[in-house]
């Protein structure tokens, strides 16, 4: 199993229902453990795991909560690897909300798990289970430093014209009303790799950065710092995403609550916008592109408006932040979507090829999936006037190496 492990870092991203965990090294990414609990407080929770790249064990933990999750984490699996457990100096925690108090990776206390729930407001289907998930850990591992690891933390170089929302200036220095962004931990990560892969300092280059899955989010990258993003408030703007709106005119709240027309609550319409939404809403048959793929290549309707849909919207945003950065050292893809789905690469940078003199490879593109193990690279020609990227992204490495730096 671990037979050489020195000092790792348990990593743990708590959902509302579900606690994914693993246990790194720090230096060089080498994953000891990974897995995942899910159906928190159902009869049918269960809690699957892989020993480094062993086959896949899996366990019933009906009823069991966070807590319990992460006990039977140490109990029953780290049991059977006492050096691997024994191993661990820090825990790194993926926090999507921090407000404007946090830019940098924190070492949580009480006042830290304070403002994380000052923020829930924000994020209110992820701080909750974030709190969850540290009280949960602190328990399991009392002894080591446990590290919140923001995802709002990157943009927080954002100036104000990126973050101000045109609204009375009270509404921000009171409610904290502006552009928070999120997938920071993500678009920080990308922007170096690209900086690697093109031989220069990140603090030297200048990237546009998409991650895309079920969230999905832009992000303008000047010098290693972030200038603007697609994400807003919460994170429901920009992008059209598996079951979110992404940007859309206010007035369709209004439209849809005014008596005169469907009449729907506030909690309808915001339930609306953010499960029924987007792609799901789009397609009509799913929120997952793949099966949206799969009907595109066949020519059904619904589910070529919902890709070609999504893939302008994703390159209105691309061209937009041509502004912020300036000079485009490279255009970079990444998460779920980004990273294996080749048809919205190529759509995305149709809309953009006459504008910018942007080309795809297109044997490179359609090679370049996260899936079949491809590691990061080009996927655009010699010709192509800004470089076309593929990186899959890697939030745990970072996340690790965030939090092993708060051990003596």
């Amino acid at each position: 199993m671990s037979n050489c492990v020195s000092k790792s870092v348990l990593v743990i991203n708590c959902g509302s229902s579900s606690v994914k965990f693993a246990i790194m090294n720090p230096e060089d990414g080498q994953v000891y453990l990974s897995g995942i609990a899910e159906a928190m407080n159902l009869p049918e929770a269960f809690i699957s795991w892989r020993f480094g790249d062993s086959d896949k064990q899996k366990a019933e933990i009906s009823g069991y909560n966070h807590e319990q999750a992460l006990s039977y984490l140490v109990d029953n699996i780290l049991s059977t690897d006492k050096q691997l457990l024994e191993s661990i100096v820090a825990c790194g925690h993926r926090i999507v909300h921090g407000g404007e108090y946090y830019s940098a990776p924190t070492l949580i206390d009480d006042e830290v798990l304070k403002n994380i729930e000052k923020v829930i407001p924000f994020a209110p289907l992820h701080n909750p289970a974030h709190i969850l998930g540290i009280n949960a850990a602190r328990a399991s591992f009392p002894n080591i430093p446990h590290v919140a690891v923001f995802d709002t933390a990157f943009h927080q170089t954002m100036p104000p014209v990126a973050y101000r929302f045109a609204i009375p200036e009270e509404y921000y220095t009171k409610g904290g009303i502006r552009r928070y962004g999120a997938h920071g931990t993500s678009h920080m990560y990308l922007a170096q790799e690209a900086a690697h892969l093109l031989g220069k300092k990140p603090e030297d280059t200048n990237v546009i950065t998409c991650h895309l899955g079920g969230g999905a989010s832009v992000c303008a990258v000047k010098g290693g710092k972030c200038m603007d993003t697609s994400m807003g408030l919460t994170p429901l703007d920009g992008l059209i995403m598996g079951t979110r709106t992404g940007e859309i005119d206010p007035s369709v709240v209004f439209f849809l609550c005014d008596p005169k027309n469907d009449g729907l609550t506030v909690e309808e319409v915001k339930d609306i916008f953010n499960k029924k939404s987007g792609l799901l809403g789009l397609s009509g048959i799913s929120s997952d592109m793949r099966p949206i793929c799969e009907g595109y290549e066949k020519g059904e309707e619904k589910c070529t408006l919902a890709l070609e849909a999504f893939s302008y919207r994703l390159a209105k945003f691309i061209a937009s932040y041509f502004v912020p950065v300036g000079r485009v050292d490279a255009i970079v893809f990444s998460g779920g979507i980004g990273e294996n789905c080749w048809e919205a690469r190529k759509l995305t940078i149709d809309y953009l090829k006459d504008c910018f003199g942007i080309e795809l490879d297109n044997d490179l593109n359609l090679k370049a999936l996260g899936r079949l193990g491809f590691e990061g690279g080009l996927i655009s020609t010699p010709e192509s006037k800004i470089p076309v990227m593929m990186i899959p992204t890697n939030e745990e490495l970072v996340i690790a190496q965030s939090a092993v730096k708060f051990t003596k």
